[in-house]
């Protein structure tokens, strides 16, 4: 073979490659499916501070700080924007939108985007900017309302000897807009 003519014969070739063939069939002629809308994507994420660098989350509304949380650890799971995390050894502090604040310990803590709510369960201890201090299992706090709810062995005490117990409290953070059963 001439070199003119291999010439001719790769020209031939590659415009060939360049020039599919048309569809013979209708079918094939219809548009692609629009892909279909995959699974949420969910995330597993774990984390681990130390004593003197705990992990810490900050939750803020407008200007101010509406819950700062410090941890041992953590482990969120969930869709990003809708995660729930469980965290180990939860030292919270709520803010409330006169100043006053809330602090509270317990074993573990759960922090749920979609509910908006941060449960700390297994025994919590708190007390409040102007000394009153409550105890309970399990206390809610609902970001919406900025209301607690404590439930399971609820006892409310203060500097000037005042003592309440109860199973149930739902409360602001100062303590003084509270219904306890």
């Amino acid at each position: 073979m001439t070199v003119q003519r291999w010439v001719a014969f790769a020209a031939v070739a590659f415009l060939c490659a360049c020039n599919p063939q048309v569809p013979r069939d209708a079918a094939s002629l219809a548009p692609s499916p629009t892909p279909t809308a995959s699974a949420p994507l969910s995330l597993k994420i774990t984390g681990s501070g130390t004593e003197k660098q705990p992990v810490r989350i900050v939750q803020q509304r407008g200007n101010g700080k509406q819950y700062e949380l410090l941890a041992r650890s953590f482990v969120s799971q969930g869709a990003p924007g809708s995660a729930r995390a469980t965290f180990k050894n939860p030292h919270v502090t709520f803010y409330g939108k006169d100043g006053s604040t809330m602090i509270a310990d317990a074993p573990r803590g759960i922090v749920d985007q979609d509910s908006d709510l941060v449960e700390l369960q297994g025994g919590v201890n708190a007390h409040n900017s102007s000394g009153m201090a409550l105890q309970c299992d399990t206390l809610t706090y609902d970001r919406a309302t900025e209301m607690f709810h404590g439930t399971g062995h609820v006892v409310i005490t203060e500097q000037n000897g005042f003592h309440a117990t109860g199973q149930r409290v739902d409360s602001d953070i100062t303590l003084t807009h509270t219904q306890m059963q």
